[in-house]
């Protein structure tokens, strides 16, 4: 630790040759200010619109519906609780404090709380202001905290290139036998448990990624489409999804064709600024929503799709993240209405039903991920695409839109309450005796995996528009 600390206090070499990602880097390990120090900047909350902060009723129907109110019954581990930290920091009777960092970072963030709310309380946008203003007043900030986010969020997520190459360092690892020598050698039992934990939770990564498997333009098949002329859209293939579900992506693609789509789906892309808007990173989220406007002028296309539950509800909002842009701004704006999910978009121009010919049986449960039922209200559209493949039984899953516990990074960070979520979430599966598990986020697909895994519960884990790409192959 002293090694750290010692690090932590040495101004690194002349930056002035350095590239832009190792200066970024050294900036955040090295010129952090020492603790202590007023914040610099503006009060996320304080500056916020006052109308956002003060519409809580404190009536109480949230209550229900949070999942780590629930485990506690502690009201500062609530919606109501949370929110009145809030507007304490607001109204500027306290200031952001350890133990008011720490509770932000203890939410979810899983939005429950905003579909149970009679008066329409925003609080993803609360949550989301709470957090940057936490990461502002550097309350929680250490040297180990600092390397992390440095090297996660200010670096390997600004350029996906790093990010793909980190990949294929992991995809070595797991092929190579490395990961079987290391798993049956003991030598993890040698390190903090947690590393052991962590070290089993690594995904498997695609032989291939989603550049490798689709074209950049796929035409629509034909006469597949129901419209005059066929729908213009573009597909974005995500940070994680294009490493570990990139076969995902390809069965996007592949369906949006069958439905009457010129799919555009450019090889490089950027991180869409999600993760970083989610851990207080507002700035850095604001550059990320810039680069996919520019990459994706959402004036060229009829829509702009999205695989992933938990980047859609980010995507939907750069709006409010580039309000005060005047460049961007009113294409922002136009954006929002672009942005749809596939299950939304396929609802809304009518999916095209697979033939019943060479459909096998099929018992299928579907899991709610938390920002697509919570955080853009699409509950029936999955459901609807899952009915129309022939011979699929959809068996509902008790508490579907009860979050599992992953919730971006927070299985990573807060363990131990995502793992009583994740056995829980795992109990309600297992009770439907479905073989198969629907659910359309990544993260979810990952824990709920994870999760099988640890119980020797033997199901499929899948996104629903996988199942509708293999019936549409079977046809084929």
């Amino acid at each position: 630790m002293s090694a750290i600390k010692t690090a932590s206090t040495t101004r690194p070499p002349e930056k002035s040759s350095q590239p832009d990602w190792l200066q970024r880097l050294n900036e955040a390990l090295f010129d952090a200010p020492e603790p202590g120090t007023p914040p610099t900047g503006t009060s996320y909350l304080k500056d916020l619109d006052y109308s956002v902060v003060q519409q809580c009723m404190h009536c109480g129907l949230c209550l229900p519906t949070c999942p780590t109110y629930d485990a506690t019954h502690m009201e500062k581990n609530s919606p109501r609780g949370r929110i009145a930290l809030m507007r304490a920091i607001a109204d500027e009777k306290i200031t952001a404090t350890e133990a008011f960092a720490e509770e932000m970072y203890f939410c979810l963030g899983c939005l429950a709380c905003m579909t149970a709310c009679p008066a329409g309380v925003n609080y993803a946008e609360l949550f989301e202001m709470a957090r940057a203003e936490s990461e502002r007043t550097k309350t929680l900030d250490s040297p180990k905290r600092r390397f992390i986010r440095g090297v996660t969020l200010q670096w390997l997520f600004m350029d996906l290139e790093r990010l793909r190459l980190l990949g294929r360092l992991i995809w070595l690892y797991q092929k190579s036998g490395m990961r079987y020598l290391v798993q049956r050698s003991g030598i993890l039992n040698l390190f903090p448990k947690r590393m052991a934990e962590m070290e089993a939770m690594t995904p498997p990564i695609q032989n291939h990624f989603s550049a490798q498997l689709i074209q950049p333009v796929t035409e629509p098949k034909r006469g597949s489409s129901k419209s005059e002329k066929p729908y213009k859209v573009a597909v974005l293939t995500g940070c994680a999804q294009d490493l570990i579900f990139s076969d995902v992506n390809r069965d996007t693609v592949e369906v949006l064709s069958q439905n009457g789509c010129e799919v555009h789906t450019p090889a490089e892309q950027s991180c869409c600024g999600s993760l970083h808007a989610h851990n207080g990173e507002w700035e850095l989220a604001k550059v990320l929503a810039r680069r996919q406007i520019d990459q994706f002028p959402p004036e060229d296309y009829d829509a702009i799709i999205t695989n992933a539950a938990g980047c859609g509800s980010h995507l939907k909002h750069y709006a409010s993240l580039l309000k005060d842009d005047s460049e961007y701004a009113d294409r922002a704006h136009l954006w929002d209405q672009k942005i749809q999910d596939i299950h939304e978009w396929l609802a809304k121009i009518g999916p095209v039903a697979p033939k019943e010919s060479n459909q096998p049986e099929q018992t299928v449960t579907y899991h709610e991920a938390c920002h697509l039922c919570h955080g853009q209200s699409i509950s029936s559209q999955p459901r609807q695409i899952l009915k129309s493949i022939p011979n699929l039984e959809l068996r509902e899953l008790p508490e579907s839109n009860w979050c599992c516990g992953s919730a971006g990074i927070y299985n990573l960070v807060q363990p131990e309450m995502a793992n009583q979520l994740l056995d829980r979430k795992i109990g309600k599966i297992e009770s439907t005796s479905a073989p198969i598990v629907a659910t359309g986020n990544p993260g979810c697909l990952l824990q709920i995996i994870n999760g099988a895994k640890s119980k020797n519960l033997k199901i499929r884990v899948v996104h629903p528009v996988s199942l509708l790409a293999e019936a549409y192959r079977r046809n084929s």
